[in-house]
């Protein structure tokens, strides 16, 4: 079926001497694979840079359900990005969401809603001069939301505890060691109720949002089979 859709880039791997593997979320498709050709003259429609993570895209394929590997026709720039391949705090941001996609979005299928969030998210960190230190610990906690695990904030003010395993808030020390105590559960309170244009009036040192990157990783961890280790994460830490 030839279709034409939205697309964000994810992953890609080498694949023989011209071939590459390429993951990417789509908004027709979900999560989707592609093994593409790429010529090695300059004349050709697939260029290797537009398969860089988190590159916007219009495609068209050929999609075929029960393939594996879906075959690309053809590939454009749907945003050319102006800031996050010459920021190299952006540019870290950027590979560390692309791997906490990778595997957020493992067997995700259509989700419009999902989607527009991402394209809209990775737009706004392309466009923001200032300010976007906590825009990853927004990311993750709002794309909880779209995954089925958002967190209960139902008499949050009440409660003193935060119970990973449930995604809520408790007045009681739940009988398992995935919680935050009052300090860490406070944060947590405070980010979810922050959007990307108030992010920067949470005053946190380097230390401390590592560590609630740590946490909100945690989460993940606890709600989404196999989500590993990041490997891009020393390299957040150290910006």
């Amino acid at each position: 079926m030839l279709s034409n859709t939205k697309a964000i880039v994810l992953h890609s791997l080498k694949y023989g001497e011209q071939s590459i593997i390429v993951d990417m979320l789509t908004e027709s498709f979900g999560r989707t694979s592609f093994i593409i050709r790429i010529p090695k003259t300059s004349r050709g429609k697939l260029k290797k840079q537009f398969f860089q993570p988190l590159t916007l895209l219009d495609i068209e394929l050929d999609y075929r359900p029960r393939m594996q590997l879906q075959h690309l026709r053809d590939a454009r720039l749907s945003t050319a990005f102006v800031s996050i391949p010459f920021s190299p705090a952006k540019l870290s941001i950027a590979m560390f969401l692309s791997e906490f996609l990778i595997h957020a979005t493992k067997n995700e299928a259509e989700n419009s809603h999902l989607f527009e969030f991402v394209e809209k998210s990775i737009i706004y960190l392309d466009s923001v001069e200032s300010g976007y230190a906590n825009f990853h610990l927004i990311f993750m906690l709002r794309f909880s939301m779209f995954v089925g695990f958002y967190p209960n904030l139902d008499d949050a003010d009440k409660d003193i505890f935060f119970d990973l395993r449930e995604g809520s808030f408790t007045s009681m020390i739940p009988p398992h060691p995935d919680f935050l105590v009052q300090e860490e559960a406070k944060s947590i309170k405070l980010l979810m109720r922050l959007s990307y244009s108030t992010m920067h009036l949470f005053s946190i040192t380097r230390a401390q949002r590592n560590r609630i990157t740590e946490v909100i990783l945690w989460y993940y961890r606890l709600h989404v089979p196999s989500f590993p280790e990041l490997k891009s994460l020393p390299v957040l830490q150290s910006l």
